[in-house]
């Protein structure tokens, strides 16, 4: 599978996102986040499809362009 330059960016969009609903839970779990806990709770709900719809169009951009 050849990794282009748009499925790595989409790749990287993905890592991004994953990065942040991660760090939401985290924080969340704390008790107190710094960002209070709505704006906290809507970046997870906003990065949780997200990571899923990137990760997928990533893939199918690198199958799309196989040699």
């Amino acid at each position: 599978m050849s990794v282009t330059p748009k499925s790595g960016l989409l790749l990287g969009g993905s890592c991004i996102a994953a990065i942040a609903a991660v760090g939401s839970v985290f924080e969340l779990s704390s008790g107190s986040p710094d960002w209070g806990t709505v704006p906290t709770t809507i970046i997870l709900g906003l990065c949780l499809p997200l990571v899923a719809i990137l990760f997928y169009a990533a893939v199918k951009d690198a199958r799309a362009n196989q040699e």
